[in-house]
């Protein structure tokens, strides 16, 4: 982004000189990391911003972000540091990436909202413990648990003085919606840790959320709790759609948020679900049509017409993007055109991905269904190169079969990004001439992969 900061020198001194105020809208962020070991990145917190850090040799960095965001992280591959920003923040941020939770400072405007973020933080992850016990509480102690939290955090807040009015009121909102959110996840993920999916709460246990305003725009740019709250209601309202009209989740999703009288909460609820999600779209037209018909925001369609160009070269029947000498667990390298003569199944994913690991034992099914037929199973690691010998371990315990390759750059592979990977596991079918079948195809657990097996006549 020092791009960004050139320009607004320039523009700045124009005004300057023409006697003219212009108005911030930029925050600068500075600092140093020692002891970093990798890559360092800025991300916005709602993931539809990325790019590399400029780092120094000595670990040092400046930075600007803009401010249209009030959430950021800073990752270096291991710890992530959570900045918030507002226009004219000056933030600095230092620590030892070897010893993050006791060196990790802030200075600079805007430091005293960071360090009581930080501590937040901190104080919420001691008194929640392990996230996953929590959600295998009972409603009355999963209640008490965040009830606790939320008063403490309250407390913590009260502490710190000189923290902007303005912040400190919505931030309270904000405890109260981490508070709702949580309870409004509660039921799923209490199906999910206790394996048992029949399990629904009781009928007022979301009680609390009765009557809650869900086009508060200032606590929508403000507040990612609320965000969640915001998104759920309307998947609620888009999940209806899909089973009244019969049309697919997604489009109904869009069709819902269409439907939002707040246009900027409706562009970027409509630019998040699409910049995360277009790339799993059943239908891509459909999908980029009914986004562009409803989206009003330049910069967010400018970014999503060209996501779509590019996805619209991974639809069916077009050129597969090639992978090229991926080392191969049983020896030496291979590559993507090498496969061609027979349909590809490739799985990309990692041993630290929870739900690749668990379509692991319904994938060797099917390779063991369509051993002796023209396809070939492929798996692709994104391990970072560290976990190497974990991957190669990892084969050998769970006796992986098929090609097991390990990816040359693990999400920044070219591979990866042709494909525009956001998530794992991703599953792709390719046909024996190197076309896509189905950039997105079922997964081993679905039924619906062995009926495109059998309508291919593979």
């Amino acid at each position: 982004m020092k791009k960004i900061l050139i320009a607004l020198s320039i523009t700045l001194c124009f005004a300057c000189n023409k006697k003219e105020e212009r108005t911030i809208d930029y925050a600068v962020i500075s600092g140093k990391i020692t002891n970093k070991s990798g890559v360092v990145t800025i991300n916005s917190f709602d993931r539809t911003f990325s790019e590399p850090l400029d780092v120094a040799a000595d670990g040092s960095f400046t930075d600007t972000l803009s401010t249209d965001k009030n959430s950021y992280v800073i990752f270096d591959g291991t710890n992530p540091v959570f900045i918030y920003v507002e226009p004219g923040y000056n933030v600095n941020v230092n620590y030892d990436a070897k010893d993050f939770e006791n060196t990790i400072t802030f200075s600079g405007e805007g430091a005293v909202v960071n360090s009581y973020l930080l501590a937040k933080n901190k104080n919420e992850k001691a008194l929640l413990g392990n996230r996953y016990d929590a959600y295998l509480l009972d409603e009355t102690d999963f209640k008490a648990k965040f009830q606790t939290i939320k008063k403490s955090s309250d407390s913590l807040l009260d502490t710190f003085e000189n923290i902007p009015d303005d912040f400190k009121a919505l931030e309270k909102r904000d405890l109260n919606y981490n508070y709702l959110a949580r309870l409004s996840e509660y039921e799923r993920y209490h199906q999910y840790v206790t394996k048992n999916q029949s399990f629904k709460a009781s009928d007022d246990f979301l009680k609390e959320l009765e009557g809650l305003d869900y086009l508060n725009e200032d606590d929508y740019f403000f507040s990612e709790n609320y965000k969640v709250l915001v998104t759920s209601h309307f998947r609620e309202e888009a999940d209806k759609l899909a089973k009244q009209d019969s049309i697919e989740i997604d489009i109904a999703f869009l069709k819902t948020l269409s439907d939002i009288p707040n246009e900027k909460l409706k562009n970027n609820l409509l630019f998040v679900f699409a910049n995360n999600s277009m790339s799993y779209t059943k239908d891509i037209d459909a999908f980029y049509t009914l986004y562009s018909k409803n989206s009003t925001n330049e910069k967010n369609n400018a970014i999503i017409k060209k996501r779509y160009d590019k996805l619209a070269g991974l639809s069916k029947g077009k050129p597969s993007p090639e992978f090229v000498d991926y080392r191969n667990h049983a020896g030496g390298t291979t590559s993507l055109e090498e496969l061609k003569g027979k349909y590809v199944y490739i799985d990309v994913w990692a041993t630290w991905c929870g739900p690749c690991i668990k379509e692991i034992p319904s994938l060797k099914k099917v390779e063991e269904d369509y051993h002796d037929k023209n396809i070939q199973f492929v798996s692709v690691s994104i391990d970072k190169e560290k976990d190497f010998e974990k991957w190669k371990n990892m084969v050998n315990e769970k006796e992986l079969g098929g090609i097991q390759l390990f990816a040359d750059n693990d999400w920044s592979s070219k591979f990866v990004k042709d494909y525009e990977i956001q998530g794992i596991p991703r599953f792709i079918l390719i046909d024996p001439e190197g076309n896509i079948v189905d950039a997105n195809a079922p997964r081993p657990s679905n039924p619906a992969l062995t009926d495109l097996f059998k309508a291919l006549n593979i």
